[in-house]
């Protein structure tokens, strides 16, 4: 059965967060890991604890380096993806997530990698698998997908594809990850900057992105497999 969640760059407050959690379907939040090289910081961090104590699954994204056209940091070099995977453990660490917990390589060019994402995607995937601290996933655009499989194998998926679920509050869409166009998805973004109406609560309403998951808990999954 799959669950619904949603992400959001800025921490919406630990009493709307109580409030969502028991007033709407929503199993899961992503969890923005900061300082990263295209985020340099978040509110998110020392909320995990909190968040667990209310009953939230987590999808942990790491905002890594992009393609020169999106903002943020651009070393896109195998040398930078294994210092950006060692951080990106250091960070899940102190966030407090539990060894084995995935983490999520944001990246938002769409389209094929080009050959200098790949290298550096790599070299993100593999360092961290070769740590054995935290396992590698990846949040791209189902348009990435099939080539980030053929460049790292068979690792945990958030795609985004902005496809029109009609999300409508407290109950909020839970189709299949795989209806993202993506078979092999655990997470499907189904909508970006959508301002949600909440009735009742804290907060009148909320700026975020919805998104679908195959666990409550994106961040705790079968093991995978990446290429080494």
């Amino acid at each position: 059965m799959p669950f619904a969640g949603f992400d959001s760059l800025s921490y919406p407050k630990d009493a709307v967060m109580a409030w969502l959690k028991a007033n709407t379907n929503f199993s899961f939040v992503g969890f923005y890991l900061a300082p990263a090289p295209s985020r340099p910081n978040s509110d998110w961090m020392d909320r995990r604890s909190t968040l667990s104590a209310q009953g939230w699954g987590f999808a942990p994204v790491y905002v890594g380096q992009q393609e020169p056209n999106q903002p943020g940091a651009h070393i896109l070099t195998p040398q930078q993806g294994q210092i950006d995977a060692r951080d990106a453990a250091g960070l899940m660490t102190t966030a407090g997530f539990a060894a084995g917990s995935v983490v999520y390589l944001d990246l938002e060019q769409g389209g094929a990698l080009s050959p200098a994402s790949t290298a550096y995607v790599k070299a993100w995937v593999e360092t961290l698998a070769g740590l054995k601290s935290f396992t590698p996933g990846v949040y791209c655009s189902h348009s990435t997908a099939a080539s980030l499989v053929k460049a790292v194998g068979a690792i945990p998926i958030w795609t985004w594809n902005l496809i029109d679920l009609a999300p409508q509050s407290p109950t909020f869409p839970t189709a299949d990850p795989s209806g993202s166009g993506v078979a092999q998805a655990v997470l499907w973004q189904h909508a970006q900057n959508r301002t949600v109406a909440f009735t009742g609560g804290p907060i009148k309403a909320l700026a975020i992105d919805l998104d679908c998951a195959s666990k409550p808990d994106p961040s705790q999954l079968p093991a995978a497999n990446p290429t080494t």
